[in-house]
């Protein structure tokens, strides 16, 4: 009887074990290297597409992914949509070093059109927050607004050149240098036919509203502007690229139009089959008398494909030597990458803007697109050589994706930056004269430099560009002298004034350590606030709201400066 017992308890643990057993299965292996990975995933919306293998560690930094290799991982939990996670990419730099004049005097640069970085720290300010520092290069801040630079006297010489030399206003004792170039304008009945190819990305991350409909949106503008002359074509690329507008005459507007709104997102993005489709569409219709170029529209999130940055700059530098030109239109936020849309715009001769709002649309398609299509100076190169016996330092202020080295100044071979049919360039030194407090110790060895028959002289300006279509680059040549010097910056132009603030914004959103500590943004809206003269569309007026918001936002989480270095008085050089 007591056998049968324990024969019948034991059978009943034995049951409860195998139930417990049951409860709790080994997950399988998929599980396991889903759970082990899913943090690491980062896809576009829903319904995701299989993932790719791991990076290399180049399109890792850059934020794009490479083609699989070796098989597809199942995904088997709800990704993030675009947006919950912050993958903005933007190219790492620091600001440029202050040089001393008797050990390196020359500074070779190359000129930047670009607008992008202004209107997409717009969009950081105008939410409530700082952009981070790279996304801000400031040169690109000042050359966003127009400048009343006098035109050139004829188009023999495509630019104007403009010097102006006044006090820094947030350094005592040091000086600011600020050069401004002037491009010709072209009427509209005067300007060449295009022919354009549209490549746009409708891959899943260009669902929201400041994405693909506000892209569709913008360039309506564009096509308003076509005639029967001009040609445009349309690709897409997602998961895969296509045409959907063979080249078309401009004046074809509806079905044009018919073509853009069509247009759907989904999918991931192949953006590298769609440039190779879209230059191709370009060849096809080729014109040496238009203007050729292609415009990307997108969020810079190429994911499959060609995704190694050097692969695809090689391609657009090699397609850049057939004469067709690439422009790059940057659109929303989460995913957007800046590193490689500048890259690509850069190598491409063209521009690149980021589009945030219907009225920068309409100021970069309508207002300012002469400037944006319309080449008249390729590979334009500035060269300052500063004279030791007035100038002692000098930093150049912003252009640190731009720098040259010294001979690449007179290399045709080497690339350099467009400027557009009206476009004004402007770039600011600062500088510290003799006698002045210096970053940098003096040599104690080095023969110090005298006064000389050019002793007038502060620095020598040198510009190298080629006429579109011509090989060989031409020379313009000026001293800067104590006569483009004024004593107060009260007194400078209202142009040096306006670009003299926006530089002061500039090197406060980054933190630059050169600007004095007691120098913020009140000062910035104060000298601007002289300097806004007509304001025909009233981008400066909000370029002041902009700088008051960044106070704010300076107030509530202040954005650390960078140690300004010591000072030290000059030893009478």
């Amino acid at each position: 009887m007591l056998a049968n017992i324990r024969r019948a308890g034991l059978g009943l643990c034995i049951l409860i074990l195998a139930a417990c057993a049951a409860s709790s299965p080994t997950p399988n292996v998929a599980e396991r290297d889903e759970r082990g990975r899913v943090d690491d995933q980062i896809a576009p919306p829903p319904p995701p597409p299989p993932p790719p293998a791991p990076m290399a560690a180049e399109q890792r930094a850059l934020g794009v992914a490479g083609r699989a290799q070796g098989g597809t991982l199942a995904q088997m939990s709800p990704q993030p949509m675009p947006g919950d996670i912050d993958r903005e990419n933007y190219e790492d730099f620091d600001a440029n070093p202050i040089r001393v004049v008797a050990e390196d005097p020359v500074s070779t640069f190359s000129i930047d059109v670009d607008s992008a970085s202004y209107s997409n720290v717009r969009r950081f300010l105008t939410e409530g927050r700082l952009p981070p520092r790279d996304a801000v290069r400031t040169e690109e801040l000042i050359n966003y607004f127009r400048y009343d630079y006098p035109l050139p006297r004829d188009r023999s010489a495509p630019f104007s050149t403009n010097v102006t030399v006044a006090p820094s206003p947030w350094a005592e004792g040091r000086q600011l240098v600020h050069i401004g170039l002037q491009g010709y304008n072209i009427v509209p009945r005067e300007r060449p036919p295009l022919n354009l190819v549209l490549l746009l990305d409708v891959s899943g991350s260009m669902s929201a509203p400041n994405k693909l409909p506000l892209l569709q949106q913008s360039f309506r503008m564009l096509i308003d502007q076509l005639n029967a002359r001009d040609r445009v074509s349309i690709v897409v690329y997602a998961g895969a690229a296509g045409t959907v507008l063979e080249p078309t005459p401009g004046n074809e507007r509806n079905r044009i139009l018919a073509a853009l709104d069509s247009l759907r997102p989904g999918g991931s993005t192949a953006g590298a089959e769609g440039l190779r489709q879209a230059y191709a569409l370009a060849e096809q219709n080729f014109n040496a008398n238009s203007v050729n170029r292609v415009i990307i529209g997108t969020d810079g999130d190429f994911n499959v494909g060609i995704a190694d940055p050097e692969q695809l700059q090689d391609f657009v530098e090699r397609k850049r030597e057939t004469g067709i030109y690439l422009s790059v239109f940057g659109f929303g936020g989460g995913n957007y990458n800046d590193a490689l849309m500048q890259r690509l715009a850069q190598n491409g001769n063209g521009v690149a803007v980021y589009i945030d709002t219907l009225n920068e649309a309409r100021r970069v398609l309508r207002d300012e697109m002469a400037s944006n299509l319309f080449t008249i100076a390729n590979d334009v190169k500035i060269q300052v050589e500063f004279n030791p016996a007035r100038v002692a330092e000098y930093r150049l202020i912003g252009y640190e994706t731009r720098m040259l080295n010294r001979e690449d100044f007179n290399n045709d071979a080497v690339d350099a930056g467009e400027i557009g049919a009206g476009h004004a360039v402007t770039a600011i030194y600062e500088i510290t004269p003799v006698g002045g407090p210096t970053f940098i110790d003096p040599l104690r060895y080095q023969e110090r430099p005298q006064a000389t028959g050019t002793g007038s002289e502060i620095a020598f300006l040198r510009i190298r560009y080629k006429l579109p279509g011509e090989d060989d680059s031409r020379l313009i040549e000026r001293p800067i002298t104590n006569s483009d010097a004024v004593s107060d910056i009260a007194r400078a132009s209202e142009s040096a004034r306006w670009a003299t603030a926006v530089a002061g914004y500039g090197q406060l959103l980054r933190g630059d350590p050169f600007v004095g500590q007691d120098y913020g943004f009140d000062d910035v809206i104060r000298l601007a606030q002289g300097a806004r003269g007509s304001d025909e569309f009233g981008w400066r007026a909000e370029f002041l709201q902009l700088a008051r918001a960044a106070e704010t936002a300076n107030a509530l989480n202040p954005l650390p400066r960078q140690p300004l270095p010591e000072r030290r008085p000059a030893t009478g050089r």
